[in-house]
């Protein structure tokens, strides 16, 4: 039976410089700093693609990151680290995302982690709700 992890995040979102060979300023290159609070005490670093449009509210972005500390579990806090995958669509406002575990990036006590995280937005502040299964 999977186990819930909940807590709050801060993410600090730094534009990339343009890659040379793209040369579309419709696509866009992020880097990703959080640090995790509550029952996944982490830090991150990441990279974010994105694509915008010219219709207003809708866009994409694929990220991964690589997360590093102590998750809380039944079982007692378990270290390592593990990459998280987001997919992420904005059709005209309407918002759809996924962020999973990336099978076998689990490191230090999270060998072998699997999950899905969901992320939500309420007045500028993150909050995560981490669905995941720990042998």
């Amino acid at each position: 039976m999977p186990a819930h992890a909940t807590g709050a995040f801060e993410v600090k979102v730094t534009p990339q410089p343009q890659d040379d060979k793209v040369g579309d300023p419709t696509v866009g290159r992020l880097a990703l700093d959080k640090t995790f609070h509550g029952d996944l005490e982490a830090t991150s670093k990441g990279q974010m693609l994105t694509a915008s449009t010219e219709t207003k509210g809708s866009a994409g972005y694929v990220a991964i990151e690589r997360v590093s500390g102590t998750l809380r579990t039944a079982a007692g806090p378990r270290t390592g680290t593990f990459a998280l995958q987001h997919t992420g669509t904005l059709n005209r406002g309407v918002p759809e995302m996924s962020v999973t575990v990336v099978p076998d990036s689990g490191t230090g006590q999270l060998v072998s982690l699997a999950g899905k995280m969901t992320i939500n937005i309420a007045d500028g502040k993150h909050s995560y709700d981490f669905e995941f299964t720990l042998p």
